[in-house]
């Protein structure tokens, strides 16, 4: 979990070779966003104005009583159109109600079928199954292979439209209009940033488990749109996002010598950051994209080194006296936690980002690593195992390391990241079972609010370890 990784036996070459491969796996479709055209009818109800936030409904509220919301399938004036919009509303709901907030209501429910497009709803129809928000919307497939599609938000008790946009993609790109919508929804009736349209990178693993194929994956954050980066011929760990491009960082055995890459997503284009003379590892990249956050491993121990993006130089911020792993930047860039074996065991550390004020934060039994602070910055997220823990641990502690509370443990759960907005992080999950050929072992991905309330397993088609979630829109 946190000490240096092993070089893994039998591992061959590398990346996908062709750029123009990754980038039809990898690159994101743009999205064109527009105010919906105003409603026409005679007695439209007023709307909230566009930037207005109606009365959000506090988080911890809505954890003891989902919000009910109806959202009926999207309307089309052809067969597939009618399609498109039944698959764009599936998915809202699905996002919605998977995240533990909300209560999508069964369309089984519904009094009357979702109003046409330019029409207004029958607000007591809906208020009586209970609704309080309501989405109605329209799709049309374009020529050309583009789409269109059109969605409100309404809430039922005023009788007030809070929200009506206007999206033209590829269609293709149905799937992320619908965690576009979804986003919209969560944050003007929760006050909070969305995290729908966003990616998961992680380790996708087949095989033995001592001898597994583990290749650089990536897929939306609701395991759907899964693709693999890499052919599995070199052992690949730790896949980090850039906080602005369609880049990842990661460490990769390639060729047996144990380094940090980058990968750019677009084109595919793959390089070593960086000639070290020993190995790179735990990369991570500074809030501003400036730079890469690393380990050096040198003799018995590793320091952590900061390598600028731009000049390729390199600044060591810890000596080697020890083993130093595992940094991450505060939101701000002006602080790093890490994980240190330099008091005998490994703990949890901040210090300045130029290495000064090294303040140590973890101190209940047992090993604490894989930090990684909250983009919130209120909360660092942890894996704690051993000492008094008969499991490992999903934990989150505040920077001074007060607070701290264990949110999931399990056989082995380790390397949380967080959602964009701080209130949602995802972490593996490695389960045993025996049968008659003896133990088997599986993992999986696992994501969780910051209570520990609801935990949902995210569907991946093979074993999967190390997830990082992407920047909102990436």
């Amino acid at each position: 979990m946190i000490n240096l990784p092993r070089p893994a036996i039998g591992r061959r070459p590398l990346l996908l070779g062709a750029a123009g491969t990754a980038m039809a796996l990898a690159a994101r479709v743009p999205v064109r966003a527009q105010p919906a055209p105003p409603l026409a009818s005679p007695g439209a109800p007023p709307s909230a104005a566009p930037g207005a936030q109606t009365s959000p409904i506090i988080i911890d509220k809505a954890r003891a009583s989902p919000i009910p919301i109806a959202i009926p399938d999207f309307v089309g004036g052809d067969g597939s159109s009618g399609q498109l919009g039944r698959d764009i509303a599936g998915v809202i709901n699905n996002d919605l109600g998977n995240c533990g907030l909300f209560k999508p209501l069964p369309p089984a429910s519904f009094v009357n079928v979702a109003p046409g497009q330019g029409q207004i709803p029958n607000f007591q129809n809906w208020g009586a199954i209970g609704a309080q928000a309501l989405v109605t919307g329209a799709a049309e497939v374009q020529g050309g292979g583009n789409i269109h599609v059109e969605f409100r938000l309404w809430d039922v008790l005023p009788q007030a439209q809070i929200q009506g946009t206007a999206y033209t993609t590829a269609q293709a790109n149905w799937r992320r209009i619908a965690h576009i919508i979804a986003d919209v929804i969560y944050q003007r009736l929760l006050g909070e940033q969305g995290y729908f349209d966003t990616r998961i990178c992680y380790i996708a693993g087949t095989g033995p488990r001592d001898r597994q194929t583990k290749r650089l994956a990536i897929m939306d954050q609701d395991g759907e749109n899964n693709r693999f980066l890499t052919d599995g011929r070199w052992l690949v760990l730790t896949p980090r996002f850039h906080p602005t491009r369609d880049e990842i960082a990661f460490m990769s055995f390639a060729y047996d010598r144990p380094r940090v890459y980058l990968f750019n997503l677009q084109t595919g284009r793959q390089s070593v950051l960086g000639d070290f003379p020993g190995m790179t590892l735990s990369p991570r990249f500074s809030p501003d994209g400036s730079k890469v956050i690393m380990s050096l491993a040198q003799g018995s121990g590793s320091a952590i080194v900061v390598v600028d993006l731009g000049s390729r130089a390199a600044q060591r911020v810890t000596n080697a006296d020890s083993i130093n792993v595992s940094p991450c930047y505060s939101p701000d860039g002006s602080q790093i936690v890490f994980n240190s074996d330099r008091d005998g065991d490994q703990q949890l550390y901040i210090m300045g980002a130029d290495g000064s004020g090294v303040k140590r934060i973890s101190f209940g039994s047992g090993k604490y690593g894989t930090p990684v602070w909250s983009p919130r910055g209120d909360l660092i997220s942890f894996t704690r195992f051993g000492g008094d823990m008969s499991d490992f641990n999903i934990g989150v502690m505040h920077p001074d390391g007060s607070g701290e509370r264990i949110l999931a443990q399990g056989w082995d759960v380790e390397g949380p990241t967080w959602a964009p907005g701080g209130m949602v992080m995802m972490f593996q999950s490695e389960t045993q079972s025996r049968n008659t050929r003896g133990a088997g072992y599986s993992s999986h991905l696992v994501s969780t609010d910051i209570t520990g309330f609801n935990q949902r397993s995210i569907p991946t088609p093979t074993n999967a370890t190390d997830p990082a979630w992407s920047p909102l829109g990436m």
